[in-house]
């Protein structure tokens, strides 16, 4: 999408003026102040021999929309989104309801895993000894949180916080989106279902939404807005680390000191407040290093095709929580993914001292091609982590600085090939069989491809020098 060209001047003789998106239908008044026809667009501007609105190549950024789009300026839009949203949120729920997609077992991990997980918190420690608690311990208040419904089960708390959070995404992006008739918003409303029901059976859409609402603060001009971004970084950071990836971004000077400073204080008082209040809040470091490589990572994938070619004769284990390769040369693509995620690091800190160039959404852009960047090397990708990145995308979405549309079209394909490898694709993923196979494999090339176009169009819009 690119931004709107200038409207064409009206005719010869035509006094309208049009009005702004989102303006009530009424009458226009020309050069004199005098009410002179109808709104541009409307019955009247025929009559009166206006212009046609200015044409863009998307819809969400023309300045007047028609029937056909099924969405009016003023309340039109938010309607439409309420309205859209019960409609995929109810399908959602249906399928999590059902859980019988595939392999089934969706919201296995918050009936016994989350479940099991908040009887712990309840005796005063983190999961103590536990593999599969692999968190920072901001986590244990998201899983501790269906403790403020008691009328609800364990379950239906979840999710109802779940479905919480998930609208407060929506109305923060549909608030920044209020001039641009909130593409950003429906683009988190129409691509979160193509994960099916997933998203409602993980913490990532919490964990999302710090993330959300903090790189939406660094788009505000107050240092106060500023500062409480920081926080929610830094509190983000303490529930899935990589929240903290939206701090990459902000512009130096005073906002990158009141917002790094605000994380590091925020990560700080939450982590000591944890320490007095349970034991163990750090187990979960013990837990990380032997973690092997998932059958859904780019390396994984790897040793998925050399296994299907007869060249390589490793296995899968389920370890840590989830299924694994385990034979030779495991370790060492373990390692190359470290490596590769350490290089990634360093290109970040690089493309920041490089960087001369600043917009509205160079925070925006960012935090999405960082996080693609430690996905795509990650020694795991699990489905849940494109609730992260659509969120990011949407984000962007609201700036029409923006470079990432070409991204963020690339991350629907394949959250859409994600819910596929799983649950409905997933005992062919894990024995090898071309089906899921084939599908794992066109998911990590588009997740590849997403993250090397990010990369090259951050560094281009804010590092190249322009002609």
């Amino acid at each position: 999408m690119t931004t709107d060209p200038p409207s064409p001047e009206p005719t010869t003789g035509s006094p309208t003026t049009g009005t702004a998106p989102g303006a009530a239908a009424g009458t226009t008044t020309g050069a004199s102040g005098t009410a002179t026809g109808t709104t541009a667009g409307g019955p009247g501007a025929a009559r009166t021999g206006s212009a046609p609105p200015a044409l863009t190549r998307s819809p969400f950024e023309s300045e007047t929309f028609t029937s056909a789009t099924f969405v009016a300026v003023g309340r039109g839009p938010l309607l439409a989104l309420a309205v859209v949203w019960l409609l995929t949120r109810a399908g959602m729920l249906f399928l999590l309801d059902r859980d019988n997609l595939g392999i089934g077992g969706v919201a296995s991990e918050v009936h016994v895993l989350y479940r099991h997980w908040y009887g712990q918190f309840a005796h005063g420690t983190f999961p103590p000894g536990d593999v599969t608690w692999q968190y920072p311990p901001g986590a244990g208040l998201v899983i501790m949180s269906p403790g403020i419904l008691p009328s609800l089960t364990y379950f239906q708390g979840f999710v109802l916080l779940t479905l919480v959070a998930d609208l407060a995404i929506i109305a923060a992006l549909a608030r920044a989106d209020s001039a641009r008739l909130t593409h950003g918003a429906w683009y988190w409303v129409l691509g979160l279902p193509l994960l099916l029901h997933i998203p409602l059976a993980r913490y990532d859409v919490q964990t999302t939404a710090l993330a959300v609402l903090a790189l939406l603060a660094f788009t505000a001009r107050s240092p106060a807005a500023h500062r409480l971004g920081g926080a929610l970084a830094g509190l983000g950071a303490m529930v899935k680390v990589w929240p903290a990836l939206a701090l990459i971004g902000t512009p130096r000077g005073r906002t990158t000191r009141d917002a790094w400073t605000a994380a590091a204080v925020a990560a700080v008082t939450l982590l000591a407040m944890l320490a007095l209040l349970f034991s163990e809040p750090l187990g979960f470091l013990r837990q990380q290093g032997d973690r092997g490589v998932q059958i859904e990572s780019l390396g994984g994938t790897g040793l998925a095709l050399a296994k299907a070619a007869g060249i390589w004769p490793g296995g899968v284990e389920f370890r840590y929580g989830a299924f694994e390769y385990v034979g030779p040369y495991v370790s060492t693509v373990g390692h190359l993914a470290l490596l590769l995620t350490a290089l990634a690091f360093i290109w970040l800190l690089l493309w920041r001292v490089r960087a001369a160039r600043w917009t509205a959404a160079t925070p925006l852009d960012a935090a999405l091609a960082a996080v693609l960047l430690f996905t795509v090397t990650s020694r795991v990708i699990s489905p849940q982590y494109m609730i992260w990145l659509l969120g990011l995308a949407a984000v962007c979405l609201t700036s029409r600085d923006t470079v990432m549309r070409p991204v963020a079209l690339l991350l629907l394909p394949a959250a859409a090939l994600s819910a596929l490898a799983y649950p409905v694709l997933y005992a062919d993923v894990v024995l090898g069989h071309w089906p899921g196979l084939g599908v794992l494999v066109l998911r990590n090339v588009l997740l590849l491809a997403a993250a090397a176009l990010a990369a090259r169009r951050l560094w281009t819009s804010t590092v190249t020098p322009t002609a």
